[in-house]
């Protein structure tokens, strides 16, 4: 860290303590750690990209019921991505979480997560529209974006945390918060637009059927009425998204 990052680092630990009067013993090492945590969140290279999703994906794996490569779930979804063990350069593994909710996600480890109420209420092109969706969440850089923020976020809570002297490492708890923030916020219309268009492109390089990005918007709008749960929450506007993906049709 230079001189002036430091100077800047100075005046934040005498602001906090202008803010607190009482007698706080601030941990100068801790500061510096995290004012360096701040500024390399910026820049996050694709190996530790890898790793924070790598321990997301054992952690949420744990807190949730895999169904089994033998039952009715895992034979179907093991048959409807043959042949997609790789995509876009994303060396791909699937999971079904036996969950009525309706949903599925992808990182940029090459995780994908198809949950069983998704496959109960889609065909095998609309859940493939799915996946396309999501890895183009992850190759339009949206992913990454989010964790960065996510840690940036993180390295402040963790400078402000060393005037008590306990600084948070990334442990399962933060590991769930990181997963709510990254993987489980709402994405923005810019962003949806920009996964659709990348999974409309992947349907039809795959010769999978490009109607089932229209398709599985429809059924999406149609339960999405009063409720915001699972992927409509992270997912808007499913209605307005298959009119856009209508006139790629044509």
């Amino acid at each position: 860290m230079n001189k002036r990052d430091f100077i800047k680092l100075t005046a934040l630990a005498a602001g906090m303590s202008s803010l607190a009067p009482t007698a706080l013993a601030l941990d100068f090492g801790k500061m510096l750690n995290a004012g360096a945590g701040l500024a390399k969140s910026a820049s996050i290279s694709d190996d530790e990209l890898n790793a924070y999703f790598d321990q997301m994906t054992v952690q949420y794996d744990k807190q949730n019921k895999i169904a089994d490569e033998k039952s009715a779930y895992g034979k179907r979804l093991q048959t409807l991505v043959k042949g997609l063990e790789t995509e876009d350069g994303l060396k791909l593994n699937f999971k079904v979480y036996e969950t009525p909710e309706v949903n599925a996600f992808a990182m940029a480890n090459g995780t994908i997560r198809v949950y069983s109420g998704l496959l109960d209420l889609m065909t095998d092109d609309e859940v493939r529209y799915v996946i396309g969706h999501e890895i183009g969440h992850v190759k339009a850089g949206h992913t990454k974006a989010r964790i960065q923020t996510a840690i940036r976020t993180s390295a402040l809570r963790e400078a402000a945390s060393a005037t008590g002297g306990n600084v948070s490492a990334l442990a399962d708890s933060q590991l769930g918060d990181l997963f709510e923030k990254v993987i489980r916020a709402q994405h923005s219309q810019g962003n949806e637009n920009e996964a659709d268009d990348y999974a409309m492109a992947f349907m039809k390089r795959r010769s999978y059927n490009s109607k089932a990005t229209v398709s599985a918007l429809e059924k999406l709008a149609k339960i999405s009425e009063g409720s915001s749960a699972g992927w409509l929450s992270t997912h808007p506007a499913p209605a307005a998204r298959a009119e856009r993906m209508k006139n790629q049709l044509a």
